[in-house]
């Protein structure tokens, strides 16, 4: 689909110079001489590289078109994640490095969007919200009445959060899978 130079936001993925880019940074500039343009700060999502760019408003780019694909999790091995496709029982695998510190967030059937480009995998987006159980905690030490004391504890999974003085070990919990922090106790 294409767009203006003017229609540019952050978080949308661009085709530009045979590569995809991820808008990082957008501002939009009128100097007194000359057109007003947007500065464009990108990150290649393929080679890792940053990229900043100006487009006047006269200018097209490709905003690039995602499909997004309902996938249930199925199991891990070294290297990768592997999912099933509820509807068509496809499975796919994606490497650990593209799914990042989320990964370990995932749980057997949990329900994930996969957003693919050109039929690639690019990102995995899990639930906002996923139920977790607190594996070992410290013991909150008495006087500490601060409403902002947290004391650190350990999931199931191995990931380690900040909770609040009265969670204990075997506690479940619900997390927020995009900050990893703590929400409520259940």
């Amino acid at each position: 689909m294409k767009i203006s130079g003017n229609e540019i936001r952050v978080g949308m993925l661009l085709e530009h110079k045979n590569d995809l880019w991820l808008v990082l940074k957008t501002q939009h500039v009128k100097p007194g001489k000359g057109g007003a343009f947007a500065q464009v700060e990108m990150k290649s999502v393929n080679k890792n590289t940053k990229l900043n760019e100006r487009f006047r408003s006269s200018d097209t780019l490709e905003k690039a078109s995602l499909e997004e694909i309902k996938f249930n999790f199925l199991y891990e091995d070294e290297t990768d994640y592997y999912f099933m496709n509820p509807k068509s029982f496809e499975q796919i695998n994606i490497k650990k490095d593209l799914v990042g510190v989320k990964g370990k967030m995932l749980t057997e059937n949990l329900e994930v969007n996969i957003s693919f480009y050109n039929d690639k995998p690019l990102s995995v987006e899990l639930p906002n919200q996923v139920k977790c159980k607190i594996e070992s905690t410290d013991v909150a030490l008495k006087g500490q009445t601060v409403s902002s004391s947290y004391k650190p504890a350990t999931l199931t999974n191995g990931v380690n959060i900040q909770v609040p003085p009265f969670v204990e070990s075997g506690d479940e919990i619900i997390v927020d899978t995009r900050t990893i922090e703590y929400i409520k106790k259940i």
